[in-house]
C-alpha cells in the first residue's frame, strides 16, 4: 500500500468493541492516498459499516468503542471526536438511504446539512445540478421518495458538508442495476469536479471492482486480502465467493451458498 506520508486517511490496527463484549473488528489497517476511490467489500456483518462509523465518529450511538488503535486524517488523530467535528475536517458520510429525515422535505433535509465552502444557496444549487429528480422532489417529504432519490438525497446531503474525503455506504443496495450505473457515473463525476478521496463499502463486489482503484475484502471484521481490482478479480476465492464464478463460469446459488474458502488468501 502507500507509505503514512503520503496518505490522507490511515487506519491502523484498528479495533472496536460493542457493549464492551462483542468485537466488530479487529487489527484493521489500510490507507488511502489523496483522490483514490478505496473499496471495502464483504459479506453483510463483515465489520463494513462499522469501519466507516468509526471514522465519521458516530460510534457512540451504537454503543460501540475503539478499544485499540487509531484513525489519522491528514496526520490528525480521529479517535474520540464528535461526529461533527470530524465532519468540519471535512470527511462526510452517506450513510444507507434509510437514514435521511422522512418526516422534513427534500429541500429541508439538504438545509441541515451545513457548507464550509461558498454560500448555502451555491452549494444547493450545485447539487441539484447533479440530481435534478432533487429538484423536482424539493417540496417533497423525504419519507415519500423513491429508493433511488433517497439515495440522491443522502449523496447531496454530504455533498453540502464540502468534504475532502467521502464515505459511501452500500450505494448500490436495493437499486436496480440501471440505476446504480447512473449513480456510480454520477459519484465519479463528483469526484472528479471536486477532486475528491472517496472509500466505499459494497456488498456488491462487482460494482466495488469496477469503480474503485484499490479494494480489500473484510471477513469477520478483519482485512483478509487487498489489492487492486484486477489482483482481486484474479483470485480464484474472490471470483468463486463474491462473484460467484469459477473456471467453468457461473455458479449456482447453492454453491456458492455452500462454498468455503480455502487458506489462499496471502498466498
Amino acid at each position: 500500500m502507500e507509505t503514512q506520508k503520503e496518505a490522507l486517511l490511515v487506519v491502523n490496527k484498528l479495533e472496536v468493541v460493542y457493549f464492551h463484549v462483542s468485537t466488530a473488528i479487529q487489527g484493521v489497517s489500510f490507507q488511502i492516498s489523496e483522490g483514490q476511490v478505496f473499496a471495502l467489500i464483504g459479506a453483510n456483518g463483515a465489520g463494513k459499516t462499522t469501519t466507516l462509523r468509526t471514522i465519521s465518529g458516530f460510534l457512540g450511538s451504537d454503543n460501540a468503542y475503539i478499544t485499540d488503535g487509531e484513525v489519522r486524517f491528514m496526520g490528525e488523530r480521529l479517535n474520540g471526536l464528535s461526529p461533527y467535528k470530524i465532519t468540519s475536517r471535512g470527511i462526510a458520510l452517506v450513510p444507507e438511504r434509510s437514514k435521511v429525515f422522512e418526516t422534513l422535505t427534500t429541500e429541508e433535509n439538504l438545509a441541515v446539512s451545513i457548507s464550509r465552502a461558498g454560500t448555502q444557496k451555491e452549494m444547493e444549487r450545485k447539487t441539484y445540478e447533479y440530481f435534478p429528480k432533487l429538484h423536482e422532489r424539493r417540496k417533497h417529504l423525504a419519507g415519500l421518495l423513491s429508493g433511488g432519490e433517497r439515495q440522491m438525497l443522502a449523496m447531496g446531503q454530504a455533498l453540502l458538508c464540502s468534504p475532502k474525503l467521502l464515505l459511501v455506504d452500500e450505494l448500490s443496495l436495493g437499486l436496480a442495476p440501471i440505476l446504480v450505473t447512473h449513480l456510480v457515473n454520477t459519484l465519479m463525476q463528483i469526484k472528479q469536479d471536486f477532486g475528491l478521496t472517496i472509500l466505499m463499502v459494497e456488498q456488491n463486489a462487482v460494482v466495488a471492482l469496477n469503480t474503485a482503484d484499490y479494494a480489500a475484502v473484510m471477513e469477520n471484521g478483519r482485512i483478509v486480502f487487498d489489492g487492486t481490482p484486477e489482483r482481486l478479480l484474479s483470485h480464484q476465492d474472490v471470483r468463486e465467493f463474491y462473484l460467484g464464478l469459477h473456471e467453468t463460469g457461473e455458479k449456482s446459488y447453492r454453491d456458492v451458498k455452500q462454498y468455503r474458502r480455502s487458506r489462499r488468501w496471502w498466498g
